[in-house]
């Protein structure tokens, strides 16, 4: 029996380890590409100089709900753009109606009050335009009537919307966005699928720069 557990934990255990390692690696290292060619920020408004483009880009879509808005909008700033904005590429972007940027400066000034804002874009866009960006996600959800939706969405940098095709939380599998109400989901699962998109960015570059170096 003694010589079984030695056995055990010299071959046997190391391996299982390892196994599960290796699967934990690939699922890290692998998200999703749900849509591809996502209409980018300048079809949305010709003013604006935010892109889609080499950015990794959290999108919302705040609506003229100034009060909900408000909620999803200090959610994921609190969550989600306080833990990445100094990281390289990242950038927010909120969709907001046109005509009301009046209605909406008191609410950015609460939010440059405890956050360094320069990574946000607010971008005032028709109805039109921002039905036209929200459906080139291509998801199953829609805008409501005051052209809000309580989802968040990862835009990566070819213009690739991102998200998860097993998940267990939604029918089908697919998460295509992250509930900006709840604060568990931005924890648990948007902040742990920008993670995975940096982890290949930075495999990404090793394996690039490991090319150099054998040239």
């Amino acid at each position: 029996m003694k010589k079984f557990w030695v056995l055990f934990s010299l071959f046997i255990l190391p391996l299982v380890f390892y196994i599960f390692l290796s699967k934990g690696i690939y699922k890290y290292a692998n998200l999703p590409i749900l849509t591809e060619n996502v209409v980018d920020l300048i079809v949305v408004s010709p003013v604006t100089t935010a892109t889609f483009s080499e950015k990794l880009t959290v999108v919302c879509f705040l609506g003229s709900d100034i009060n909900m808005a408000k909620a999803s909008l200090f959610n994921l700033n609190q969550t989600i753009y306080k833990r990445y904005y100094q990281k390289p590429f990242f950038q927010m972007v909120a969709i907001l109606p046109q005509g009301l940027e009046k209605e909406y400066e008191e609410t950015f000034k609460e939010l440059a009050a405890f956050t360094d804002t320069g990574k946000w874009h607010f971008i005032y866009a028709s109805k039109e335009n921002t039905n036209l960006l929200f459906d080139s996600f291509d998801t199953p959800f829609k805008l409501d009537e005051n052209g809000y939706s309580e989802y968040a969405f990862i835009v990566d940098m070819e213009l690739r919307l991102r998200g998860r095709k097993d998940d267990e939380d939604t029918k089908g599998g697919k998460l295509y966005g992250y509930n900006m109400k709840s604060v568990s989901t931005l924890k648990n699962k948007m902040k742990d699928d920008i993670d995975i998109i940096y982890y290949q960015l930075k495999k990404s570059a090793e394996k690039q720069a490991r090319r150099k170096r054998e040239i």
